[in-house]
């Protein structure tokens, strides 16, 4: 009796499912928030008989009709993956099927995404603007040995006056192509249009649509005796001398900036400058791949950087062309995992480069500081420097954060003191002040949005020098301190109220300004290259952005990381400049890595803390201010590696970039010590022979000793503000 309503509520019940298929099919929009970064994100679900297929839009990239390969919907749950993009999206949809809830997922980073049915309302409103005010035409520039570099000119609309020129120059394309199409970039230098500038970009020679051959960090040519003698300098200025010359209603003046690699061109633009470049402000700017940028830190190699970047980038690009290279297909989702399977560093070409990539080559066929490595240096050439320069890094940039510091001391060294040079600072990952809100990175809080102040400085800056409006009453430095967190301002960098003092190693895992006295005092530990020490807690597949202020308890519970540790701080004590590592250390084998991280250790009680995405502890946080590595075999000179000899006591000496940060009271300073930092770092064999082409039989485990003891005391010297 009971058979048929029973029927008939299974029915009811099943019905939202029944007409799943339809219901999904259509658009669903979303805005991905990505660090104070909106993203609009459009996903196209088609009926494809009992399948589906899709398609994913990022308007505010032009990125339209991305291939969706992987796409499911099994009620309620929705999952759709592009795995060249390493993209994954898993989310739920509620029972009306109007809004999905989930989780956007891109090379181990996790945002939350919520994908919608209505339309977006708002469209992004500082690119309207930039269309309603601003026009755009393509053209090629030719230089003096007859190359043509494409630009694209974003020009005002209002011709009743002039403007100053704005340039960025980039290997990574000036898209989108086509004089109706405009670059999401300019939204991030909104607060710099309304002033109104003429925007230029350029491809640089040999990338994208430009012609030429490209050249990696190319070396700087002094005293150029022919137009075929050609490198970024003087495409640069050849460049300005063509806008300053063709463009309609410009002042005459010209600025140049760019992030990262563009940084990099923005520096090289410094040594000869066109007249015209009045002002100029490399952000993030690759300055030293063998010393301390992005694929090098004193001779040690950053191999997962390096190889996630360049078996793209790398790739050859025998005509122009509007397309970017293939990404790299990983096999797998834990970097830690792929590289320890790859073994050691030549298999990565045996097995995925094939000698496709030439740069590659070059890195492993010059392991050595040599005359090829200096070449690449531009330092050495930032003399007579006649344009305002105003250097931006971050503190907790992965990839740059050597170079701002490392330009604005060279023009501070090599320049008299009328030369305008100035420094900014801020707790950002890699371009975070441009693209982002700076309130936070990973697990760390600073209360507020860090960008602001920067995007005022910018502003200020480029209408001084390029406009001849405003005041110049921009600080020689402008510092954000973190820890204290707030911005501070000083007239040198360092700053001159500034005394170094020692922190010492003590027997137990002690750690204060006071030097040893104990004899025949170490720790001994055993590292093992097939067990290295991985720098992150985390598994993932790219390396992350917020890993200099990640939580550091994950290695100092290993038996191969040694600790060091003050009691709890009675008062704030401010470090500020770089820091000075000196060990003394012994190794049973014939090379060794030493890498150094100087730690805020929190107190255990921390509930007022904001809370982070990973439900993190933040009681007794171990959050790293600054880390770094010393490849052992150059710790009397670069150009000649020298081995250890087994069992003696090897003074290893080394300085790590600047800091500015604050041990408040009731926190611990803490320094740990260990011999790898995997896949960060490449694995060092910890025998004497060439790393970049040994066998997996060279990679031995080594018995080491940090020595704490009078006549081997171990320290990290520290600049503390008074």
């Amino acid at each position: 009796m009971i058979t048929k309503p029973l029927h008939l509520l299974l029915l009811l019940l099943l019905f939202p499912f029944l007409l799943s298929a339809q219901d999904i099919t259509g658009e669903w929009q979303g805005v991905l928030d990505i660090q104070g970064v909106k993203l609009r994100l459009v996903l196209h679900v088609e009926a494809d008989g009992d399948a589906y297929t899709a398609t994913l839009d990022s308007p505010d990239q032009q990125a339209f009709g991305i291939p969706v390969p992987e796409f499911s919907f099994e009620a309620p749950d929705m999952r759709f993956a592009v795995p060249n993009l390493k993209v994954v999206y898993e989310g739920q949809a509620n029972r009306g099927y109007t809004e999905v809830s989930g989780t956007f997922q891109q090379g181990g980073q996790h945002f939350p995404l919520t994908l919608g049915r209505e339309q977006l309302e708002v469209a992004d409103e500082d690119m309207a603007w930039i269309q309603d005010n601003y026009a755009k035409k393509e053209v090629y520039i030719t230089m003096r040995d007859g190359a043509k570099l494409f630009t694209s000119i974003y020009y005002p609309k209002d011709t009743t006056r002039s403007y100053p020129i704005l340039m960025w120059r980039t290997p990574y394309s000036c898209s989108p192509y086509g004089e109706e199409e405009y670059s999401f970039r300019l939204k991030f230098y909104k607060h710099l249009m309304d002033d109104g500038y003429i925007f230029v970009m350029q491809d640089v020679r040999g990338k994208y649509m430009s012609e030429g051959e490209y050249v990696n960090v190319r070396p700087f040519i002094p005293n150029k005796r022919s137009p075929q003698q050609v490198d970024d300098n003087s495409d640069t200025y050849d460049s300005i001398d063509w806008l300053i010359n063709n463009l309609s209603n410009n002042n005459g003046k010209v600025g140049i900036l760019g992030i990262s690699y563009p940084g990099f061109y923005s520096t090289m633009a410094l040594p000869e400058a066109h007249p015209a470049l009045k002002a100029a402000s490399p952000q993030a700017p690759v300055t030293d791949w063998f010393i301390g940028d992005d694929f090098h830190h004193n001779g040690a190699f950053f191999a997962m950087d390096a190889f996630s970047f360049f078996s793209s980038f790398g790739k050859p690009r025998p005509e122009p062309t509007t397309e970017g290279a293939t990404r790299f297909d990983w096999p797998m989702e834990d970097n830690y995992e792929f590289f320890l399977e790859a073994g050691p560093l030549k298999n990565l070409n045996k097995l995925y480069l094939h000698d496709s990539i030439a740069f590659w080559n070059d890195l492993m066929a010059h392991p050595n500081y040599d005359d090829w490595w200096k070449a690449r240096n531009p330092r050495p050439h930032l003399k007579k420097v006649t344009p305002a320069v105003m250097t931006v890094g971050g503190w907790f940039d992965a990839e740059d954060s050597f170079g701002p510091l490392a330009v604005y001391k060279a023009i501070e060294k090599q320049n008299t003191a009328s030369t305008e040079n100035r420094l900014v600072m801020g707790p950002w990952y890699h371009g975070q002040w441009a693209a982002g809100d700076g309130e936070k990175l990973g697990n760390i809080h600073y209360g507020f949005n860090t960008t602001e102040l920067y995007k005022e400085t910018e502003d200020q800056f480029f209408k001084y020098y390029l406009h001849g409006e405003g005041d110049m009453d921009i600080p020689e430095a402008t510092i954000f301190v973190t820890g204290a967190n707030e911005w501070r301002s000083f007239d040198t960098w360092p700053p001159e109220n500034t005394a170094n003092q020692k922190l010492y190693f003590q027997p137990a895992g002690g750690l204060s300004f006071e030097a040893p006295t104990a004899k025949n005092s170490y720790d001994e530990y055993v590292s093992d290259p097939l067990k290295p020490v991985p720098y992150t807690e985390d598994v993932h597949l790219k390396r992350t952005r917020e890993y200099m202020t990640d939580d550091q308890r994950f290695a100092a519970r290993r038996p191969d990381v040694v600790v060091y540790e003050t009691p709890v701080l009675e008062e704030d004590i401010t470090f500020t400049g770089p820091l000075t590592a000196n060990l003394f250390v012994s190794t049973t084998g014939t090379d060794a890595d030493y890498v150094v991280k100087l730690i805020d250790v929190f107190p255990d009680e921390m509930e007022d803390y904001p809370m982070n995405e990973k439900n993190v502890p933040m009681g007794g946080y171990q959050m790293m201010v600054r880390g770094e590595i010393m490849r052992g075999r150059f710790r009397n000179s670069f150009e000649k590696p020298e081995p250890f000899k087994p069992g003696e006591a090897t003074q290893v000496h080394f300085v790590i970039p600047d800091i500015a940060h604050t041990f408040k009271a009731g926190h611990r300073i803490m320094i740990q010590v260990q011999n790898s930092w995997f896949p960060l770092v490449d694995r060092n064999p910890q025998k004497f022979v060439d790393i970049y082409n040994c066998s997996e039989a060279d990679f031995q485990k080594a018995t080491h000793r940090v020595y704490h003891e009078a006549g081997h005391a171990s320290y990290l010297e520290v600049g503390v503000l008074k």
